[in-house]
């Protein structure tokens, strides 16, 4: 018997498939699907929160000099001449940034390595897009999911060794009578 529910997908469908739902349940807190898939998620998320809590404080302060540029009272570049050409104004500020120290570094490359990348949308920009035309990317801001696992999630779950998920079921699907589960983060 192996050590994993095949699911009826080929490797490469599963492995995608239990990716997708893993990033829906960090990102959302919960899911509803069959109860195998949501045992398979189970597995695959516990062992990224496990990861996250370890690496949740392993990381020092630090203090950088950024450059960022000038704007003016329409939010546009401020810019001068100089030598003919047009150059942007800048300003330094100093920011407090955090630094990971190599093992969080390594966790949060594990975590991005197991997620699908994230995008969310403005509510203002859920409007209807005309026919014929593409939305604009930057209305779309993406989502650092470590760092939700991070701030979010680990802090929660510090004082838990484990058992970060819970499976509720709702009954048989109507099409095919597939248990259908709730998946959450508890």
């Amino acid at each position: 018997m192996p050590g994993y529910r095949k699911l009826g997908r080929t490797s490469s469908g599963r492995k995608a498939m239990l990716r997708s739902l893993a990033t829906q349940l960090i990102h959302h807190g919960k899911i509803t699907t069959t109860e195998t898939r949501a045992k398979e998620v189970r597995r695959i998320v516990e062992k990224l929160m496990t990861l996250a809590i370890k690496e949740q404080d392993n990381f020092e302060t630090v203090t950088v000099t950024v450059k960022v540029p000038q704007k003016d009272a329409n939010g546009k570049r401020v810019k001068n001449e100089v030598d003919g050409k047009r150059v942007t104004v800048f300003d330094e500020i100093e920011r407090e940034v955090k630094k990971d120290s190599p093992t969080r570094l390594a966790a949060r490359r594990k975590i991005l390595s197991v997620l699908y990348p994230v995008s969310e949308t403005p509510m203002g920009a859920m409007t209807k897009v005309p026919e014929g035309k593409k939305r604009n990317r930057s209305e779309t801001k993406p989502v650092n999911l470590a760092n939700i696992m991070f701030e979010k999630w680990a802090p929660k779950y510090r004082e838990r060794n484990g058992g970060y998920t819970r499976i509720i079921k709702m009954g048989p699907r109507r099409g095919d009578a597939a248990e259908i589960v709730l998946l959450e983060l508890i």
